[in-house]
This record gives C-alpha cells, sequence and structure tokens, in this order.
C-alpha cells in the first residue's frame, strides 16, 4: 500500500496544466458617423408643393374647370391610342410612307411613354396634391403624381409633330389629292406649307397649355409638370432619331 500511496501523492502535488488560453477579440474598428440625411431634396418639394398650392388657389376663381377638363381630356392616353391606330390605317398613311412612319413612330412613342411614366411613378410613389378631386376612373399608377404623364404626352406629341412637319405635309398633299374639294373649303388658297407651319405652332401651344392646366386643375405639382415635359420631349427626340423604318 505504501507505493501505492506514495505515487497518488507524488500525482497529486505534479501541477496541473492549466487551459489554453482564449484567444482575445480583436477591437471593431470604428466606423465614421452615418451622416444625416440631406434635406434639399426635401426642401424642394416643400417648396414645389407650396408653390403648386399658391397657382391652384390663384387660378381656380379665374379660369373655368371646364375649359382645363377639355385640355384633360385632349390629353388622354385613352383618346391618342385610338387616334394613332385609325391614322397609321388610315389610306393616307398606306399611300405615304413618311406619314406612314411618322404614325408609326407615334405609336411607339405612346407606348414608351406609358411604359417610362409608369414605372417611374411606381418607383417614386409621390402622392398627388390634396385638393386633387372629380379624378374619375383612373388606372391605379394614375394614384402617384410623379411624373405627369399628361405633360409627358402631350410634350412627346408636339415634340414628334414639330420634328416631322415634312410628313404631316405630304400627308395633306395626299389628302388633296383624294378630298380636293373638302381641303380647298378648309383651306382656301393659302400653301400647304404654311398651313403645317401653322399646325405646328397650334400642336406646340397646345402642349404647353395642357401641361400648365396640370397645376392648375390640381392634379400635379410645378415639378411633376416640368420633369413629365422633359421626357416627353426626350422620347420625341429619341423615337425621331433612332427609329428609322
Amino acid at each position: 500500500n505504501k507505493p501505492a500511496n506514495s505515487r497518488s501523492k507524488i500525482m497529486a502535488d505534479k501541477p496541473r496544466p492549466s487551459p489554453p488560453e482564449q484567444p482575445q477579440p480583436q477591437p471593431q474598428p470604428q466606423l465614421p458617423p452615418t451622416p444625416p440625411p440631406s434635406s434639399f431634396l426635401s426642401h424642394i418639394a416643400h417648396l414645389d408643393t407650396d408653390w403648386s398650392s399658391r397657382i391652384h388657389a390663384l387660378s381656380e376663381p379665374l379660369i373655368p374647370r371646364a375649359a382645363l377638363k377639355l385640355l384633360e381630356i385632349s390629353g388622354d392616353g385613352r383618346l391618342w391610342f385610338p387616334i394613332t391606330i385609325g391614322l397609321l390605317l388610315s389610306p393616307l398613311s398606306l399611300h405615304s410612307p413618311n406619314l406612314y412612319t411618322f404614325s408609326l413612330r407615334l405609336l411607339l412613342g405612346l407606348i414608351v411613354d406609358i411604359a417610362v411614366v409608369g414605372t417611374t411613378k411606381h418607383l417614386v410613389r409621390r402622392r398627388r396634391p390634396v385638393y386633387n378631386k372629380e379624378m374619375g376612373l383612373t388606372f391605379a399608377v394614375d394614384h402617384w403624381s410623379f411624373p405627369s404623364g399628361h405633360a409627358s404626352r402631350v410634350c412627346f406629341v408636339a415634340a414628334l409633330s414639330c420634328l416631322s412637319l415634312s410628313a404631316i405635309n405630304e400627308g395633306l398633299d395626299q389628302l388633296k389629292l383624294r378630298k380636293g374639294e373638302i381641303v380647298d373649303q378648309w383651306i382656301g388658297n393659302r400653301d400647304s406649307g404654311n398651313v403645317v407651319w401653322v399646325f405646328g405652332v397650334l400642336v406646340l401651344f397646345w402642349s404647353i397649355v395642357t401641361s400648365i392646366s396640370r397645376v392648375l386643375l390640381g392634379r400635379h405639382f410645378v415639378f411633376d409638370v416640368v420633369v413629365g415635359a422633359c421626357l416627353g420631349v426626350a422620347n420625341g427626340l429619341f423615337v425621331y432619331h433612332f427609329l428609322k423604318f
């Protein structure tokens, strides 16, 4: 028993190995503080909302609402798609290559317009003015305000029309050949080139007045209309210069 006790005593006196040291966590690098969000866009939106409300309030007792509604209808896509398809399939377009090209560009541009504006509205989701009323039957995307679809559409039509006056003039010449008496009663002895030029001025004026009416009617803010008009002009330039047929 003595050797066993001596062995136990020796093992008890033997120092036990210390547990392995746990690795100390490395200090995390200090990240720079996140800067506060810029108030520039908020300031612009506030000014836009304020001035749009003022313009609407000042114009409401001066301009008949029926006239503004008429301009709204004149720029509605549900009106322009049937008109464009009818022009594309008309005998005038079939006998005038330039007018056919203009009609096809007009149709494709309207499709591009509704795709770009609809996507932008869905992404931005800016609500319409609180004083907006009598919207009637609208698509779901039209619950949003930015950008103005009417402004983009009418400015696209105006831009493409002004760039395509020669094609419209050719269509007018075709109309003279087919309906000479009716056209003569309409334009008299005036040169068709001058008539087409006046048409371009009227279309340009219509696009400007219709765009402004969106603010006066309370449908949009000023910035919505400005951006929509720019998109429409850019669409017209794109369709005219890059869609070749």
